[in-house]
């Protein structure tokens, strides 16, 4: 029988559709990753052959929709319209085509899911992203960003006692120790290649302060392209340590006694040309604009809600917490890295053009594009009602008396709680995303509360 999606009955394929096949032929690419993002902020994917290529870059590859109500746990959900009956498509962006340089023989592409007509389906969090683009841009905005993440270089080894499996870090150095260096440049080395062979600019590397840590940011984009590049990072810092056998682990907190992964947003707006910074201004307090400061506002607002989005696990609230620089806090404040929100200072000679905020409660178990969605869609909303964010905060918020800035929430069932109350961001995901990320995200804090903390552990190093 013929497939339904037969290359008859494809629609020409455009250039980059074009150039993508072209590569595959002449780099001896034999299979080629659809990838998405779930709701439990899971990467995951189908595979096409090289032969059937060219027909899966019009027509996608069948998936079910229920897959959307999976949890980290490979749980599924009851959620409606997300069960057995019913389909989607994985529909790759043909700009977003790498070959794996950890992976031979092997290219990927950032995908949407889509309806069979080939219409946005409401529960792709690629097009959450794309919506809230679109929404900026009616306001005459372009955001620009930057994910800066850490991870957990180690080994996966066998708990001596029989229990579940532990990550070992690969070395004890301290935090910005050349011995640091030193114990992971082999590793370092092969992973910045594969980064830079996937088109993303590598800018900063060092050794963290928790064992094994490391932190390597690359080059800020256009919000989309920005959250297609962590997820080829989170793909590619596994990848490269699977290689050369080590364990790669962006969980938030993979080990509980040393310090945690977080995933730094770096965020700013410009014109639709990206030409002029719209947060800079040189008279500005802190050197930010009006606009800087009433997207500050709506982030403040919004803070609670965003915080499941931004901090998508339950393992993320173990690193949210007091004087542990990870911003347990709702407030904003200049180069203060206990803020949620930190306006940071310039580094280029041109600080208007370098004008960015960094929200820190942001970890890589979070889907990137709903977080980066939601954070867009929060500021957004501060810009549209004039939100004053109050002073900022320049002193450590702990040490101020009790209740005088307000706390994040502490758990994951707080952050949802928080979130299930926000009407903006509620009514931004509708109401198929929304059901499904809490019915996903509820089903997690259930299970793992009903567990140890060595199972919480494994889980969430073994999964991110």
């Amino acid at each position: 029988m013929r497939d339904r999606h037969s290359a008859t009955e494809a629609h020409p394929l455009g250039p980059a559709e074009r150039r993508v096949v072209e590569r595959a032929e002449t780099e001896g690419i034999e299979l080629v990753r659809f990838l998405y993002v779930d709701h439990g902020g899971v990467i995951r994917g189908k595979a096409t052959s090289r032969f059937r290529l060219s027909e899966r870059l019009d027509s996608g590859i069948g998936h079910t929709v229920a897959m959307m109500a999976m949890n980290m746990l490979d749980q599924l959900q009851e959620v409606e319209h997300l069960g057995p009956v019913g389909e989607v498509r994985i529909v790759p962006d043909a700009t977003t085509f790498v070959p794996l340089p950890y992976a031979p023989g092997a290219a990927a592409m950032l995908a949407d899911l889509r309806q069979i007509d080939g219409s946005p389906w409401p529960a792709c969090p690629r097009t959450f992203l794309r919506e809230a683009i679109a929404a900026l841009a009616e306001e005459g905005h372009a955001a620009v960003a930057a994910f800066e993440p850490e991870f957990t270089l180690g080994r996966r080894m066998p708990d001596p006692a029989g229990g579940l499996d532990r990550l070992v870090p690969a070395d004890d150095s301290l935090c910005y120790a050349t011995t640091g260096f030193d114990q992971a440049h082999d590793y370092t080395m092969h992973l910045i290649r594969a980064l830079e062979t996937q088109g993303l600019r590598v800018e900063h590397y060092h050794p963290e302060l928790g064992h094994g840590q490391q932190e390597l940011s690359i080059r800020h984009a256009p919000a989309m392209r920005a959250a297609d590049n962590h997820v080829i990072y989170r793909e590619t810092v596994r990848g490269v340590a699977s290689r050369m056998s080590m364990w790669a682990s962006l969980a938030p907190k993979p080990l509980a006694d040393q310090a945690g992964n977080g995933a730094h947003l770096h965020l700013s707006l410009w014109d639709p040309e990206l030409r002029t910074n719209s947060f800079g201004d040189a008279e500005g307090r802190y050197g930010l604009s009006t606009t800087a400061y009433r997207f500050i506002g709506g982030l403040i607002a919004h803070l609670p809600a965003l915080t499941a989005l931004t901090c998508g696990s339950v393992n993320s609230f173990r690193r949210l917490a007091p004087r542990m620089w990870s911003s347990a806090y709702a407030c904003y404040g200049m180069d203060n890295r206990e803020a949620a929100v930190r306006i940071c200072s310039p580094l280029s000679r041109n600080a208007e053009a370098a004008a960015n905020l960094e929200i820190k409660p942001s970890d890589s178990s979070a889907n990137p594009y709903l977080s980066l969605g939601a954070v867009i869609h929060a500021g957004l909303d501060g810009i549209r009602r004039e939100l004053d964010p109050g002073e900022a905060v320049n002193v450590d918020p702990a040490t101020l008396p009790e209740g005088t800035v307000p706390r994040l929430p502490a758990t994951l069932d707080e952050a949802l709680d928080a979130l299930e109350a926000d009407d903006v961001l509620m009514r931004a995901l509708g109401p198929l995303r929304s059901s499904a990320y809490l019915a996903v995200k509820r089903s997690e804090a259930r299970a793992f509360a009903a567990e140890d903390d060595s199972y919480e552990l494994f889980h969430h190093f073994r999964v991110f």
